[in-house]
């Protein structure tokens, strides 16, 4: 999941899939410690808190503007240490900036009322179940992608820090009153991630044990009660957690003095989501780009397609019922370079190596891969050239350099199904 922001060295400031939050359905690059450290104190005015701040602070985090917020984008360990430590052990992640939003029944269903705005399958979504979804625009376009759990009474949506003001206005113009749309403005939201996530969670909440992959579930944690759900923006197993904002820092302390559980920032946050092979909104995801170019068709419900119990119906259906079934002009693909040298946003993609070629594509997300040692990408390319093994070559520093289209992720997904 994502949004709008600001460039640090290669970190991209803008907010996640997957969310993502985007998160996938089996599911920022960071700057060095030493690229940090080099650049200038940020002028935080007039920017957002989070709940955690001073805990950011006494952790000895390094805080950026990012979406509005003043947020920790590494600690004193680096975030090449903190994206191996969250591959390997567990990371908590504050992304109490995000949006939370409920949809209450005020004479209409809320999931029926959602489907007028998103093409997934949200009256098919199981009580105690979260799905990803986009919000389309007219031309078929991506406006924000969003998790959208059923809590039985109500719908939880989370979305984009960046996007939230605007999602909670499409979601008033289009559903209200009949459907109640309440921004929560209460509570904060954690996000701990990584092979020993279940093991540390489990010791203030036994039952998370049963949860799988996109449960979700009421668990008093602390004292509080507690949204968890069973996801997150790493590719690891995980939870991410919903508590009152006055909860969150004493959750936030009990969580940490797990020997298991390190502190990470936004810098390794966006290496792993990359790593995932999630998308970053405002980066792979934009306003122009349909979910089917983007390889999220998987979240174009099978009642919402063509010959579907509810086909269509949603911003931009007819481009995307289209590219369902003759496919778009172009993809999005997972892209290796050869060599040590990472290839970043913006990087154009050429299909061969001499000069005067016109560029066919370019990366939207790159940098280097802590766990796989090298450098990773994604990027949009014609749908004839977007097949794994495919040889492109990307014009970095004056040079064309090779790369190569592979499979997404580039980490395999560690989530409990």
């Amino acid at each position: 999941m994502t949004g709008d922001g600001d460039r640090y060295n290669g970190f991209e400031t803008r907010e996640i899939c997957g969310c993502g939050v985007a998160h996938g359905p089996e599911g920022h690059s960071g700057a060095s410690a030493q690229q940090q450290a080099q650049m200038p104190e940020d002028d935080t005015g007039g920017l957002a808190r989070t709940p955690l701040h001073a805990l950011h602070l006494e952790l000895g985090a390094k805080m950026v503007p990012f979406a509005g917020y003043e947020m920790p984008v590494q600690y004193p360990s680096g975030v090449k240490t903190e994206h191996l430590h969250t591959r390997s052990r567990a990371g908590l992640f504050d992304v109490s900036h995000m949006g939370q939003v409920v949809l209450r029944d005020r004479g209409a269903d809320p999931a029926e009322a959602l489907e007028r705005l998103v093409p997934a399958d949200i009256r098919g979504l199981g009580e105690g179940r979260q799905r990803y979804a986009v919000f389309t625009n007219e031309e078929g376009g991506i406006e924000d992608d969003l998790m959208v759990a059923n809590r039985g009474d109500h719908l939880f949506l989370v979305v984009n820090a960046a996007c939230k003001e605007a999602d909670v206005a499409r979601l008033r113009a289009a559903l209200e009153p009949q459907v109640s749309v309440k921004a929560l403005d209460n509570r904060a939201l954690l996000a701990l991630q990584g092979p020993a996530a279940e093991a540390v969670l489990a010791d203030l909440a036994p039952e998370v044990r049963d949860m799988r992959f996109m449960d979700v579930a009421t668990v008093a944690l602390d004292g509080a009660e507690a949204w968890v759900s069973r996801s997150g923006y790493t590719g690891e197993d995980g939870f991410e957690i919903s508590v009152p904002e006055a909860a969150a820092e004493g959750l936030a302390r009990r969580l940490l003095a797990h020997d298991d559980v390190a502190p990470i920032g936004l810098g390794a946050r966006d290496s792993l989501r990359l790593e995932a092979g999630l998308c970053l909104y405002g980066h792979d995801l934009d306003p122009a780009t349909s979910p089917v170019e983007a390889a999220l068709s998987w979240s174009i419900g099978k009642a919402r397609r063509a010959n579907g119990a509810r086909a269509g119906g949603f911003p931009g259906d007819a481009r995307i019922l289209r590219e369902l079934s003759e496919a778009a002009p172009r993809m999005r693909v997972g892209l290796k370079p050869e060599g040590r040298a990472p290839m970043r946003e913006g990087v154009e993609l050429f299909a061969a190596e001499e000069d005067g070629a016109t560029a066919v594509g370019h990366i939207t997300s790159g940098g280097f891969g802590p766990s796989v040692e090298g450098p990773v990408a994604m990027g949009y390319v014609p749908a004839a050239m977007a097949a794994p093994g495919t040889r492109l070559w990307g014009a970095l520093r004056g040079k064309r350099l090779p790369l190569e289209v592979v499979r997404l992720p580039f980490v395999p997904p560690g989530f409990k199904r």
